[in-house]
């Protein structure tokens, strides 16, 4: 009975749509939604993106990713290219979240959550 019970529950939290602004890492390229280049500078990006510690500190937002474990979980998967010109966007790492945002226009914007 609590076997049922625990793979009903399973069943059901995997069928629930994952919190906006979870990010997964892909191992391959033809896995990814999006294609990702760090640069160098700030000036460079697309997007300056920071790092959250906690999923619900994401939602609804392009700049501020968390990274899920599973990919079950992500709104994006992404996979980090080795050079800016295979990217569909370019972002660089904030150390601070009120420097997180677009820097310039993007056909991902808005989509990335």
């Amino acid at each position: 009975m609590k076997r049922g019970i625990s793979l009903a529950l399973a069943m059901l939290f995997a069928a629930v749509p994952a919190a906006a602004g979870n990010i997964y890492v892909v191992d391959y390229e033809y896995q990814a939604d999006v294609n990702v280049f760090v640069v160098d500078y700030e000036y460079q990006a697309d997007l300056n993106v920071y790092y959250v510690e906690y999923e619900y500190q994401a939602a609804d937002e392009d700049e501020l990713w968390y990274i899920v474990d599973y990919e079950y979980q992500a709104d994006v998967k992404v996979y980090f290219v080795e050079y800016e010109y295979q990217a569909d966007l370019k972002i660089y790492v904030v150390e601070y979240e009120y420097q997180a945002g677009w820097n310039a226009s993007n056909p991902w914007q808005g989509r990335l959550h």
